[in-house]
């Protein structure tokens, strides 16, 4: 059986869901989700004859607090849960912020475990705005930030909408009862990581093949300033978009991810 929880000193651990047989598909939530907002997509998969694992970021969910938001730190805890779990010819599923944690232990750690990454509504190759681009400044990530650790709720009731258009309430409380659980520390640092990441160098040296799933009407990630960009630079690049959809495609299209990861895992 596999460990509910693999150890990282000090008490603390990460909560692991392990379901299902067959070839390896590890799901990773992004930004202030934990491992339960990848169930629906996990369910298809196990009935396309997959195995699939996901487990809650440190200070998310069920896994213990203990800092350490960075990338390398986040890659490092994805690395020991791949080892723990001794997986092999992994196909590797990262929604939005979880892309940089992805593309992070692949190139800290390579891709001898790793046959494929998926990358779902992923966020930018780089958010900040070099000088003299328009884009996201350090006042405006600061606001940002300050609002989250300051006012969460409400930041989620101006924002949850535009997340998964056309969720029913409930679906939309769950999702951010989720968020609003988490480590206050966590959602601040985190959201800094992603934006502060420049993972183009990192990205063009990828030596895999990576699907890139984003739907055309994202606003948390938008397309062009996204996934155009990976699969520009991305040398064994699929992008497949979905026409209609948003952010939460884990949410509003698990089936169809589902299957999508299916054929490219079978074929």
């Amino acid at each position: 059986m596999s460990p509910a929880y693999v150890e990282r000193g000090a008490g603390h651990a990460l909560f692991v869901r392990d379901w299902g047989s067959g070839s390896p598909v590890l799901l990773m939530a992004g930004w202030g989700m934990d491992s339960r907002i990848c169930g629906e997509t996990m369910m298809a998969l196990n009935d396309a004859g997959l195995r699939t694992i996901a487990y809650d970021r440190r200070g998310h969910g069920r896994s213990t607090d203990w800092g350490g938001h960075d990338y390398d730190s986040l890659a490092d805890d994805l690395a020991a849960v791949i080892e723990a779990l001794d997986l092999t010819d992994i196909t590797l599923v990262a929604h939005s912020g979880s892309g940089g944690e992805a593309i992070r232990y692949l190139s800290r750690y390579g891709r001898e475990r790793v046959a494929r990454l998926v990358l779902v509504g992923a966020t930018g190759l780089r958010v900040m705005a070099a000088p003299g681009e328009d884009g996201v400044t350090p006042p405006m990530l600061d606001a940002l930030c300050a609002r989250l650790a300051e006012d969460l709720s409400g930041w989620i009731d101006e924002n949850i909408e535009p997340f998964a258009p056309g969720t029913p309430a409930r679906v939309n409380e769950w999702m951010a009862a989720m968020l609003m659980d988490c480590s206050r520390r966590a959602v601040v640092a985190f959201q800094r990581t992603i934006a502060e990441a420049d993972l183009t160098a990192e990205a063009a040296a990828l030596d895999l093949p990576v699907l890139i799933v984003h739907g055309d009407r994202d606003v948390s990630a938008p397309i062009d300033a996204s996934a155009r960009r990976y699969a520009a630079i991305v040398p064994q690049a699929e992008l497949l978009v979905y026409e209609g959809m948003a952010h939460g495609i884990m949410v509003t299209a698990p089936a169809r991810l589902a299957a999508d990861i299916a054929r490219r895992i079978q074929r």
